[in-house]
């Protein structure tokens, strides 16, 4: 699923970008938002569960032609989405359906604390249906789901990693912060789904707690080692989206900026900056970034950066700007699959199973 992924968004988002300049034919924003949530993120959501499940639980997650099966559907709906999105989201909807039965077993049967990513899962395959007949409702709704995700990991993982990795490094958490930011991002998902006129007030508020969250956890202190800022700089994305989300309310910011601060730069980097430490870890290589990894990470952050600031500052050449953030993120994503790919694709280092 990684490696599907980062070819999809490699060639997809560029493509988008020919159309959306006229150069192709077929320019369809819906089709450009439709298939980076539910194709590309929803992809590296499966992955990383599909993997991490097993490892939660002792158990098995789907193999061979079971696993080959929930790969078909996703294929199927991406390739149904050259012709029709009603069909592909059917087809996503499909695919949600066999994630959560993928994970959802052995979760069960493990009693496993995470037994809530299965409603995770099918919030985003009622989210691709929905789409049939609420298209903008659908995609901001499944955007909220996928920045829940975000919040719930980022919060379990990144303090964690960055002390495990940086003796010292002093990074918290607060209960009652971690608490408030998941809730924030909660309230903003059940204010999106009944289109209350609360969400700006709750958006700035959200940036403040998220900004204090991520301050705990001594972000300065991971400037020597890629594989550990990359996370905490695309976490810094989300309290970028949540402070333009709060302002585009007021007629401050536009809210495409807001938009792509939450894809390109929120999503984008944390995927693959989990992507790249997860793959390692799991191929059993050493947790560090090269120089591959670097160039990737820094190329989809100047990616989200020019998407969201240059229309800001040099709003005549807003076509630019989408050029070139399309062109700086397919480089990143064409690194990512370039290096990963025999990483990927070869048993692990170390013999064991994965």
């Amino acid at each position: 699923m990684y490696l599907l992924a980062g070819i999809y968004a490699a060639l997809g988002v560029p493509l988008w970008a020919l159309q959306y300049l006229g150069w192709l034919p077929g320019a369809d924003p819906l089709w450009h938002a439709h298939e980076m949530l539910f194709g590309y993120a929803f992809a590296v959501i499966a992955g990383f569960l599909l993997t991490a499940v097993r490892n939660w639980t002792g158990l098995s997650t789907p193999l061979g032609a079971p696993l080959a099966a929930v790969v078909a559907l996703w294929l199927a709906a991406r390739a149904l989405a050259l012709y029709s999105l009603p069909a592909a989201s059917c087809a996503d909807a499909a695919f949600a359906i066999a994630v959560a039965w993928g994970i959802g077993r052995p979760l069960v049967l493990a009693r496993n604390r995470n037994v809530f990513f299965i409603a995770i899962v099918l919030a985003l395959g009622a989210a691709s249906i929905s789409f049939l007949a609420y298209p903008r409702l659908a995609l901001g709704i499944g955007l909220d789901v996928v920045l829940l995700v975000m919040t719930v990991v980022a919060g379990r993982v990144i303090p964690g990693f960055t002390n495990n990795a940086i003796p010292g490094a002093g990074a918290r958490r607060i209960a009652a912060l971690e608490t408030a930011c998941i809730a924030s991002i909660f309230l903003l998902l059940v204010i999106d789904l009944f289109d209350s006129n609360y969400g700006a007030l709750i958006a700035l508020a959200a940036a403040g707690l998220h900004a204090g969250r991520l301050a705990l956890w001594a972000p300065w202190k991971t400037r020597g080692r890629p594989i550990l800022w990359i996370l905490h700089l695309s976490y810094a994305w989300i309290v970028v989206h949540l402070a333009l989300r709060g302002l585009a309310a007021f007629d401050l910011a536009a809210t495409v900026l807001a938009t792509h601060a939450l894809t390109v730069g929120a999503i984008g980097g944390l995927t693959l900056g989990m992507m790249t430490r997860t793959a390692r870890g799991h191929t059993g290589r050493p947790l560090a970034a090269g120089r591959a990894e670097v160039a990737a990470y820094v190329l989809v952050n100047l990616a989200a950066a020019i998407r969201v600031f240059m229309p800001l500052l040099l709003p005549s050449d807003y076509m630019a700007a989408v050029m070139l953030s399309a062109v700086l993120w397919s480089a990143a994503f064409t690194v990512f699959v370039v290096t990963y790919y025999p990483i990927l694709s070869r048993p692990r280092l170390d013999g064991q199973p994965g």
